[in-house]
C-alpha cells in the first residue's frame, strides 16, 4: 500500500477533479496545496495505522488538523460542504478498487478484505469529520466577526462618526447603508429569560438589548417595522420609536426616542409609541423648563381661578388656537360643547387674555404652554 502512495494520490486527485465540477480547476496556491496534502497525508497515514494495528481509525491531531483547515477553506471559497463530501465519497471508492487489487495480488482472504473495507471507509468517515469540523468552526468565527463588526457599526452610527468611517464600516460589517433609517429606545423586558427565548430580528436590523439603555437601528423602517420578530420585540416591552431619518441623523433619532422613554407616564409604560405621530409633543420635551417658564407667564391669568373652572377655559383657548381662532361653533365641535357654552367661554378668554390674543407671538407661546399643560396628563399617541 505504501509502494501505491504516489500514485494512488494523483489517481484520486485526478478523478476528484473531472467528477466534481468544484475541484475542476487549477490545482495552484493554498488550494490546490491543502488538497494534494490532504490526499497524501491521508494515505500515508492511513498505512501507518494498518500496520499498528489500529484500522478504525484514530488519525493524529496533526492529520486532523489538515483536513479542519480544509473545511475551512471551503467556507473561504464560499461554497457549502457538499462539493468537499462528494470529494471524500469518490476518494474512498478509488482507494478501495487500488487497495483491493493490491490485497487480492497479497492473497488476503475474503476476510481481511472485509475488515480491510470497514478501515477504509471508518477513516474516511473520520476525515470528512474532521472537514465538517472545521467548515463548523469557521462559520461560528465568521458569524463572531461579523457580530463583532456590527456592533462597532451600530457605535458608529449613533456616535460621531465621519461619514467615511460609516461607509467603511457598513462595508466591513456587510451591511449595505440605507436610505433611512428608525432608531427603537426600549425599556427593561417585562420578565427576564434566559437568552434562547429572546426574539430573534432580521439580519439588517442592528441591536443592543443587554446595555443600560436597549435599542434597536431599523433600516428602511417602512418596511422591517412591520416585520414580525420586530413586532414581536417591540410588543414585549415598553418602545418609542423615533423619527424616521437619513442614516447621517441616526443619533438625533435614538435621542429623541429616549427623551420620550424618559417622559412617558406609568400609565404608558409596556406601550408602543411612535414618535412620528407625535413631533410637537417632542419638541416640547425637548425643554420642559423653559415650556414650563413660557406657562407661568402666559397663562397667569389662569392662575386666580378655581382648578376647575381655569382647567375649562386652558381647554376652550387651546381648542381656539387649534382651529385657527375659529368661530364659537367649530370651538364647540372640537370639545364636543354646546354653541352657546363655548361662546360664553370664549368671551371669558378675551377679557383674561385681552390683547395677546391678537399677536402671532404671543398666540404661539400660548399654544406652546397649553400643549405642555395637555402633556403632562395625556397619553403620548400609539403607534
Amino acid at each position: 500500500m505504501r509502494k501505491e502512495r504516489s500514485s494512488l494520490a494523483a489517481e484520486i486527485i485526478s478523478e476528484i477533479r473531472r467528477q466534481v465540477p468544484e475541484f475542476a480547476r487549477p490545482l495552484a496556491g493554498n488550494f490546490g496545496a491543502g488538497i494534494q496534502q490532504g490526499v497524501e497525508s491521508a494515505l500515508a497515514e492511513f498505512a501507518d495505522l494498518l500496520a499498528a494495528g489500529r484500522a478504525e481509525g484514530a488519525f493524529s491531531e496533526d492529520r486532523l488538523r489538515v483536513h479542519r483547515a480544509l473545511g475551512r477553506g471551503e467556507l473561504a471559497e464560499g461554497r457549502s460542504l457538499d462539493a468537499l463530501q462528494a470529494a471524500y465519497r469518490l476518494g474512498g471508492r478509488v482507494a478501495w478498487r487500488r487497495y483491493a487489487r493490491v490485497a487480492r495480488r497479497s492473497g488476503l482472504g475474503a476476510d481481511l478484505m472485509v475488515v480491510l473495507a470497514e478501515a477504509i471507509f471508518a477513516c474516511l468517515d473520520e476525515l470528512a469529520s474532521a472537514a465538517v469540523r472545521g467548515y463548523t468552526e469557521a462559520k461560528a468565527d465568521e458569524a463572531g466577526t461579523l457580530v463583532r463588526r456590527r456592533h462597532r457599526l451600530l457605535d458608529l452610527l449613533v456616535g460621531p462618526a465621519a461619514p467615511d468611517a460609516v461607509r467603511e464600516a457598513a462595508g466591513t460589517a456587510d451591511w449595505p447603508l440605507p436610505a433611512a433609517v428608525a432608531c427603537v429606545a426600549l425599556g427593561p423586558p417585562p420578565a427576564p429569560g434566559p437568552p434562547a427565548a429572546r426574539a430573534r430580528l432580521p439580519d439588517l436590523v442592528l441591536a443592543d438589548t443587554d446595555g443600560a439603555q436597549p435599542f434597536l437601528l431599523v433600516p428602511e423602517p417602512a418596511l422591517y417595522l412591520r416585520d414580525g420578530q420586530v413586532q414581536r420585540v417591540l410588543h414585549e416591552r415598553t418602545a418609542v420609536i423615533g423619527p424616521t431619518v437619513p442614516v447621517a441623523l441616526a443619533a438625533d433619532s435614538l435621542r429623541w426616542a429616549r427623551a420620550i422613554l424618559a417622559c412617558l407616564p406609568e400609565g404608558q409604560r409596556g406601550g408602543l409609541v411612535d414618535c412620528d405621530r407625535c413631533l410637537p409633543e417632542l419638541m416640547l420635551l425637548g425643554d420642559p423648563a423653559l415650556v414650563q417658564l413660557i406657562a407661568e407667564r402666559r397663562l397667569r391669568p389662569l392662575a386666580a381661578l378655581t382648578p376647575k373652572r381655569g382647567e375649562r377655559l386652558a381647554e376652550t383657548l387651546l381648542a381656539w388656537l387649534q382651529t385657527n381662532r375659529g368661530s364659537a361653533p367649530d370651538v364647540a365641535a372640537r370639545l364636543g360643547i354646546h354653541p352657546q357654552t363655548a361662546r360664553r367661554r370664549l368671551h371669558q378668554v378675551q377679557h383674561l387674555f385681552g390683547p395677546a390674543l391678537a399677536d402671532a407671538d404671543a398666540r404661539f407661546e400660548l399654544e406652546v404652554a397649553l400643549r405642555g399643560r395637555v402633556l403632562a396628563h395625556r397619553p403620548l399617541p400609539s403607534r
